[in-house]
């Protein structure tokens, strides 16, 4: 069977692996983590300001905040323990939530570790008993949708408050 999707490729075009065929993350080779200790501020930081169009010219003072602020979770490989998956959940920990800052780093994208990531928030979700928990996305939606998330409806219901600089 052939590969799904391109192979991941470094800054000059060669290819670095082929995604994975499952597209399921290997349990024998990462595992999920929601414990806040674990993770590696620095690493998220160069994740989010560099690989995600959302966080661009964000400060490592404003992520450490930010995570401050947040339950954060991380994939890990187990050989190692090198952190290659972040996220965090903005919430007051009974009745809401906001998914934020979903990164995985692009050498291993392809293998399941951003389904497996999202499969293990909603899991801490649901077992806080959040009603509801939100999160935007340009181009994730399948991702997502796997793990119960939704359009919101109606949206006419729904507002936003932007700051403009």
């Amino acid at each position: 069977m052939a590969p799904i999707g391109p192979p991941v490729c470094d800054r000059t075009g060669n290819p670095l692996r082929t995604p994975c065929q499952t597209g399921t993350m290997d349990d024998a080779l990462y595992e999920f983590s929601a414990d806040a200790a674990r993770i590696d501020a620095a690493w998220a930081h160069e994740m989010l300001s560099t690989h995600a169009y959302w966080a661009v010219g964000r400060t490592r003072a404003q992520q450490d905040a930010a995570n401050a602020g947040s339950r954060c979770f991380g994939v890990y490989r187990r050989a190692r323990g090198r952190q290659v998956a972040f996220a965090r959940l903005v919430t007051d920990g009974v009745t809401f939530g906001w998914l934020a800052d979903v990164i995985v780093d692009p050498a291993v994208r392809g293998e399941g570790i951003g389904k497996g990531l999202v499969e293990g928030i909603a899991a801490e979700a649901d077992a806080l008993g959040l009603r509801r928990t939100l999160l935007f996305t340009k181009d994730a939606h399948a991702l997502y949708a796997r793990s119960g998330w939704e359009p919101v409806a109606p949206p006419e219901s729904w507002m936003v408050r932007w700051r403009h600089e």
